[in-house]
């Protein structure tokens, strides 16, 4: 019997790791339908499915190493984010997956909520919370939907020195803004975004709207964060990256 690790669990989820294989098991079972559908379409590098016996989901482990950690300086390349962003773009060329994806004004809400929380909990300070909400309204515009993978962090990417061998964690993959998976590819990296812009191939990124889902993404995250053992206030993680919008 090989040593056992637990990659990370909580009250939803929980992720295994057996030798090569990744156990997944989940408690809805609607987000292994959509990752196992969306692996099935991504024109990207994915784990193999080696079986599923609801509510578990095996996965072969992919080559190389995660692209970093939030928190941390990524130990990968210029190259390596540079290939991380093409192959972002040649997700968004794909054909939509048939799901819907989350409507504008459904994030729009989830904001209010969130930011209303963070102030009445005292989780963060109000101007703090004030300003980010301003930041965060540049991204809440209509877009031109694509396949997004919807959570693209940097420990979801895999390199092996200056090439993607896979890209995990598919469960929030829908059609939405392509400029919403290059802000949390980004996040609490900004060094990088210039190298996932060259990758990803376009001139006309609008900087203003990675800002606000920057600030989006860490405001909508606190709580969740918290509530499930997670620390958003360790050195350059959410808490960071909402202060270095004020």
């Amino acid at each position: 019997m090989e040593d056992l690790e637990v990659v990370v669990a909580h009250s939803e989820r929980a992720t295994l790791r057996v030798g090569d294989v990744f156990l997944k098991i989940d408690v809805d079972q609607t987000r292994t339908d959509v990752e196992v559908e969306a692996m099935a379409m991504a024109p990207i590098p994915t784990p193999q499915v080696l079986w599923r016996r609801p509510p578990v989901l095996a996965l072969a482990a992919l080559p190389g190493t995660a692209l970093g950690r939030l928190g941390e300086p990524s130990p990968a390349s210029s190259a390596a984010w540079v290939a991380a962003g093409a192959a972002a773009r040649a997700l968004h060329d794909a054909p939509l997956p048939p799901w819907p994806g989350r409507r504008l004004d459904e994030l729009a809400a989830r904001l209010d909520g969130e930011c209303e929380w963070l102030v009445t909990s005292g989780a963060l300070p109000r101007d703090l919370v004030t300003r980010n909400r301003r930041v965060a309204e540049a991204a809440l515009r209509p877009w031109k939907p694509v396949f997004i993978h919807g959570d693209l962090q940097i420990t979801h990417v895999f390199v092996d020195e200056d090439r993607i061998t896979g890209v995990i964690d598919w469960s929030e993959a829908a059609p939405g803004d392509a400029l919403y998976d290059l802000a949390v590819l980004t996040l609490a990296h900004e060094e990088h975004l210039d190298d996932v812009i060259a990758g990803y191939g376009a001139d006309d990124v609008d900087l203003d709207v990675i800002h606000g889902w920057w600030s989006w993404r860490s405001l909508v995250a606190v709580r969740w964060l918290v509530e499930h053992g997670f620390d958003p206030s360790l050195p350059g993680c959410e808490f960071d990256v909402l202060r270095s919008r004020m």
